[in-house]
């Protein structure tokens, strides 16, 4: 087991430096295809200066070429989506021989949590940064969602029921408020976490999550005066934080709570 999480986690890294790559390609509306520039002085990036953590540490955050400071943006990426794209199959493989690792049903499984890390790690970045949820990447990250949770087991019908609902909640914000609460991209990120988690005690705990973990950092920069009230919070990186919460510890939260309830 040990030695696969190993080989995870160094995959974890090299898809983590694409989704880094493909943010600011969408963001700057460039081509996916083709060698990797610096941002600053617009010079492609040799491979052994795009080696995931490493580069940045043997650089010492700067560019090869314009000695511009490269944001911490890409080595924490790239490290967080690694630990959790690992931690992800750590907790699916747990107790599974490697035959049973290797079958259909498991690639299933790893490969719908990890269309899930991959497209919440996107949404994050891109709405902290740019205050916008990118649709060309929520779009067809609904539709392979359904597919894959279908693939999963989960039945059609309630796959669909659990997506729409979990829309139309964020929609009925988004009417009350005309936009001001919450944007348009955040209606259809709720479809994608609902396709996802599909259990509505884990599509409730989810976003409960994100409004208290929402609630909690704003209070703490208008205390802070980063912030003043009438500031634009974007959304989408609480959704996410939520998302994960529900993912990795909904079940043993909402056991806890209900043995809480019983006692």
């Amino acid at each position: 087991m040990n030695y696969l999480l190993i080989i995870i986690f160094i995959y974890g890294l090299i898809f983590a430096s694409f989704l880094n790559c493909l943010i600011w390609r969408l963001k700057s509306k460039e081509s996916l295809w083709g060698r990797s520039l610096c941002p600053q002085c617009r010079q492609k990036i040799s491979w052994y200066d795009n080696i995931p953590l490493l580069s940045f540490v043997i650089l010492k955050g700067r560019c090869r070429h314009c000695q511009k400071k490269i944001s911490w943006q890409y080595p924490l990426v790239e490290f967080i989506f690694a630990s959790l794209l690992t931690f992800i199959f750590f907790n699916l493989a747990k107790g599974l021989e490697l035959t049973e690792i290797l079958n259909f049903n498991f690639l299933v499984l790893f490969l719908r949590d990890f269309l899930f890390l991959f497209v919440l790690t996107i949404i994050f970045v891109y709405d902290y940064l740019w205050q916008s949820v990118p649709m060309i990447i929520i779009w067809p990250g609904i539709l392979l969602m359904i597919l894959f949770s279908y693939l999963a087991g989960a039945s059609f019908f309630s796959i669909i029921l659990a997506s729409a609902l979990t829309a139309i909640f964020f929609l009925i914000q988004f009417l009350i408020t005309s936009g001001r609460g919450l944007g348009e991209g955040d209606i259809w990120l709720g479809a994608f976490m609902g396709a996802r988690l599909i259990h509505f005690d884990l599509i409730f705990l989810f976003i409960f999550s994100a409004y208290i973990i929402g609630s909690i950092i704003a209070s703490f920069l208008l205390i802070k005066g980063k912030k003043k009230m009438k500031s634009k919070i974007p959304l989408g990186p609480f959704l996410v934080l939520g998302a994960l919460v529900s993912l990795f510890f909904g079940k043993q939260i909402i056991t806890w709570y209900l043995a809480l309830l019983i006692f």
